[in-house]
């Protein structure tokens, strides 16, 4: 349910009527700091770090051997990573779509960082997962500010122009003009900064293996509650050297974002398993069962009807979108309100299509 939750939200802040007009708190940061909906893709890897000791662990008891699941980590990895690459390719006409396309994405970010996280701890012990993830949070704060950036200074100088950091010079080193294009100097999903979003899988990881445990589940909420506001506070201590910020994916943004996720996960379970309160969980369920199908799905049907299907539309011809938008929404609300209930409609319209999926129990998996 909570991974549906996640993934419900990453429909609606995407998919708005309107970019000009958006409630704040459904915007990303303008560069450090954060919003609610800053908090979606870290809630996301931190799920994946948890279902993955759960998905590991169950296999071992089935009888794996450390092969097997070093096969099932890399295929489950570089299959989402494909997934992630053709998104970004699709319709994949004309050529220029795939010679010109960003390689970085949200999808690959995943892929890689599930990779990476499952084999890192994959035959670590406790101590071994937390200390792996100081060595990744520390070294990219270190490299992020005491590495001279060529051409341009020492890093902790340029943590405030987006296209001047490390990580943007690595960015364009590697993948040249192949970047996010409202940017084209940079990358929010870019190579250097998915070094700490290792992290948080391992974060998850470790979470996974506590909410395994078989201790009661109260100590384990109050467990939860308590270290999940640890993890907050020091990343917002953290934020005065080394600022929260989505994009760079710096490493106080790993620490608060995780810890937001333990307190969040451990609210849901409050509700959901020891108060019973589960009227409102089903919707959530069918995008929580199904994530691959919401995200890939809608990604496609949003390309499509953003920017590739047009028809005519005050004398020229429009996205298919912004004429539904402008008919049927923005003609009788006002701009943040028809740009948002277009957004819930987007995914209102996927919860119906993934309520079917879930009746005729056809589930994807990677």
């Amino acid at each position: 349910m909570f991974r549906g939750l996640t993934v419900a939200g990453m429909l609606l802040v995407n998919n708005p009527g309107s970019w000009g007009a958006i409630y704040p708190p459904l915007e990303h940061a303008t560069w450090n700091g954060w919003t609610p909906t800053d908090l979606i893709f870290p809630f996301f890897l931190f799920i994946v770090g948890i279902t993955t000791h759960l998905s590991l662990a169950a296999r071992r008891a089935r009888g794996d051997d450390d092969g097997a699941l070093v096969r099932q980590i890399v295929k489950r990895g570089l299959l989402i990573i494909l997934f992630g690459l053709l998104l970004a390719a699709f319709p994949f006409t004309p050529l220029t779509r795939i010679t010109e396309m960003r390689f970085p994405g949200v999808l690959q970010r995943i892929g890689l960082a599930y990779l990476c996280g499952g084999l890192l701890t994959l035959r670590t012990s406790l101590k071994q997962q937390v200390a792996i993830v100081a060595v990744l949070l520390f070294g990219y704060w270190f490299a992020m500010t005491l590495i001279p950036v060529p051409g341009r200074g020492l890093g902790a100088l340029l943590l405030d122009d987006p296209s001047a950091s490390l990580a943007a010079y690595i960015d364009r080193a590697v993948f040249g003009a192949h970047l996010w294009r409202s940017s084209k100097t940079w990358d929010p999903e870019g190579l250097l900064s998915t070094v700490p979003a290792v992290g948080t899988v391992i974060l998850g990881v470790i979470a996974g293996r506590w909410i395994a445990s078989p201790r009661p589940l109260s100590e384990r909420l109050v467990a939860q509650f308590a270290v999940g506001s640890l993890c907050m506070m020091v990343g917002l201590m953290w934020h005065w050297a080394f600022p929260i910020n989505k994009s760079l994916w710096t490493s106080s943004y790993v620490l608060f974002t995780a810890g937001m996720g333990a307190v969040a996960l451990a609210t849901c379970t409050w509700l959901i398993d020891v108060l019973g309160i589960t009227w409102w969980t089903r919707p959530f369920r069918w995008f929580g069962m199904n994530p691959m199908i919401a995200f890939v799905g809608s990604g496609m049907m949003a390309r499509l009807i953003y920017s590739v299907i047009t028809v005519p539309h005050g004398g020229e011809q429009a996205p298919i979108q912004r004429v539904i938008y402008d008919n049927f929404y923005a003609s009788w609300l006002a701009p943040r309100n028809a740009s948002l209930l277009f957004a819930v409609t987007f995914v209102l319209l996927w919860a119906g299509i993934l309520g079917v999926l879930h009746r005729k129990r056809i589930f994807f998996k990677v």
